[in-house]
């Protein structure tokens, strides 16, 4: 079920997100998350996120955890949303879990409150292209192009100059092209292991089933924040993060 107290616990963490200088401020974060940890400093809100490229990373698609042998990745794609990502926030918050969200640049626009405050948790981002086009392995390298440089750049500007430091192709929708791109801007390829198909509300039991079956395929979860009702997927949450530290897992982020 989804928490009654979220809209209180979304209106101070947005309170504090908004303080973006508060955020500029959290050095030692930002130095894990943004180009100072390549010896340059964060790109400020005032300037052109996109001028300053990030170092190179592999190209590889990567599902592997930075959490050890037993670590674990959850993924969370599509958003922000207004409505679902305060409620994912929580849900994470409570749990004490980190998670990736792969925004999708138009999403990211109109909601910076809700980048920000995802960063604020420290959680990390990821780009998700500009329009979640699922057949972009089929267009031009121009189009690609255009769609993960300009995510790259709404997602930098609406956090106020957090870098997203993955890719995630809409649906697995990578090309060699792609691919080379966004590790040449410094996002890793991000791929997943365990799909839970929250997005076709197939019921909570079903998701958190999919989950405790799957877990063995790999580290890296995929869930979702947007496109629809994500209640199901909130309340999944509810059990799953729980019941993977009962077995012995421990949270990370992707390798990069």
């Amino acid at each position: 079920m989804v928490r009654s107290g979220g809209r209180r616990w979304y209106g101070q963490v947005l309170a504090a997100a908004l303080g973006v200088t508060a955020v500029a401020a959290m050095a030692s974060f930002w130095n894990a998350q943004v180009g100072s940890a390549e010896g340059r400093p964060p790109v400020k809100s005032s300037a052109k996120p996109h001028a300053r490229k990030a170092a190179p990373v592999s190209a590889e698609i990567v599902h592997a955890s930075d959490g050890g042998a037993r670590g674990v990745n959850i993924t969370i794609d599509d958003g922000p949303d207004p409505v679902w990502t305060p409620r994912v926030l929580e849900v994470l918050r409570d749990n004490g879990v980190k998670a990736t969200f792969c925004m999708v640049g138009t999403q990211a626009r109109a909601h910076p409150d809700l980048v920000k405050a995802v960063v604020a948790a420290g959680h990390r981002l990821c780009d998700h292209t500009v329009s979640h086009d699922v057949t972009m392995d089929h267009k031009s390298k121009a189009y690609q192009s255009r769609q993960i440089l300009d995510a790259e750049r709404m997602i930098t500007e609406a956090s106020g100059g957090v870098r997203p430091l993955y890719y995630r192709a809409p649906g697995g929708a990578f090309t060699p092209y792609s691919r080379h791109l966004a590790a040449s801007h410094g996002m890793r390829p991000l791929g997943w292991n365990v799909d839970t198909k929250d997005f076709e509300l197939p019921g909570t039991n079903t998701i958190v089933a999919t989950v405790k079956d799957e877990i063995s395929n790999g580290p890296t979860l995929l869930f979702h924040d947007a496109g629809g009702d994500r209640s199901q997927t909130v309340a999944a949450l509810e059990e799953v993060l729980p019941w993977l530290k009962e077995q012995g897992y421990a949270f990370g982020f992707p390798v990069r």
